[in-house]
């Protein structure tokens, strides 16, 4: 029986957005978090005319979706890259314009689950959430060499952590610190019981927080998106699957850019209409259902859009 928590989340919903682009034959769909090839693979299935370039910054997961998606591997090309790579990668590929971008965002549940990687606060691991395990930066890095100031900076920004100074602090007095055992109990020093008591676990921020710095994820993602929307041909769809609120703040805003004429309004010239049409109403969440039996997807929100004519 397959792990639910290894299942593609709100993986209906994302084929039924994008495979209206991908029926003509040629139709060229970037997953560029290709993770296990799950969502890929459904849509591989769904749009038989359909190729696929599958980036992932993880080896280790594009091996497992070489494996995955081995039965269609004529059609797939999978590439070892940042998602924000995408203009290098589809210029290598011999692409200017393409049908389908697919962004699915955050920590996967392989990474999740191997504890050596280091992400899971429910783990005893090394401190180390590099999705790409050939970068140069750790979260022990983080950790043991930088200052109060900037920890604090981090935990606040990317954690959204109101207990982000004392936290920083404890740390820096238990320093160096090497596993994420060491790390949970700084942090359980530092966050009031009263606090620890409701909310989930109170190093859930932090963690957050150490895995975007680690990983740039935050950046990539600003960089990530203009380029997607600059990649799709008319008619071509973006679906960007976001986890927490920092991230789907930035898709929508980057959406919403897109949205909006080209002439502004009060000029004596005609427009020429907004680049991209919404194919959802805000951001789209899994059922009770989904959430049920995999507890994963409870915080995903789906956002997608249609290119309706090219760039000025």
């Amino acid at each position: 029986m397959t792990d639910p928590s290894h299942a593609p989340v709100m993986c209906e919903r994302v084929v039924a957005l994008l495979a209206p682009a991908l029926q003509e034959p040629g139709a060229i769909l970037v997953d560029a978090t290709v993770g296990l090839g799950g969502h890929s693979g459904a849509l591989l299935r769904s749009c038989p005319d359909a190729r696929l370039i599958g980036i992932d910054r993880d080896p280790g997961a594009l091996d497992v979706a070489r494996r995955r998606l081995s039965d269609m591997a004529g059609r797939v090309t999978l590439v070892h890259a940042v998602y924000d790579e995408i203009p290098s990668v589809l210029a290598d590929c011999g692409h200017e314009r393409v049908q389908g971008v697919l962004l699915d965002l955050g920590v996967s549940s392989m990474q999740l689950d191997h504890a050596e990687r280091g992400f899971a606060y429910s783990y005893d691991a090394p401190l180390d959430m590099r999705m790409d395990p050939e970068a140069e930066l750790t979260a022990e890095t983080v950790v043991n060499e930088y200052s109060v100031g900037e920890l604090t900076r981090v935990l606040r920004e990317y954690g959204e952590e109101r207990f982000a100074l004392r936290i920083a602090r404890a740390i820096s007095r238990r320093r160096p610190l090497a596993t994420s055992s060491e790390l949970v109990a700084a942090i359980r020093e530092a966050v009031p019981a009263a606090a620890q008591r409701q909310g989930g676990h109170p190093a859930k921020r932090t963690f957050q927080a150490l895995r975007i710095e680690v990983n740039d994820e935050l950046g990539a993602l600003r960089r990530a998106l203009p380029a997607a929307v600059e990649s799709l041909a008319v008619k071509g769809r973006i679906v960007v699957m976001s986890y927490q609120s920092l991230e789907d703040r930035i898709v929508k805003r980057v959406l919403a850019e897109h949205l909006v004429d080209d002439v502004p309004a009060g000029l004596p010239v005609p427009g020429r209409g907004p680049e991209l049409t919404l194919l959802t109403r805000g951001a789209e969440r899994p059922s009770a259902a989904e959430v049920e039996t995999n507890p994963r997807a409870a915080s995903a929100r789906v956002r997608a859009a249609e290119r309706v004519r090219e760039a000025a």
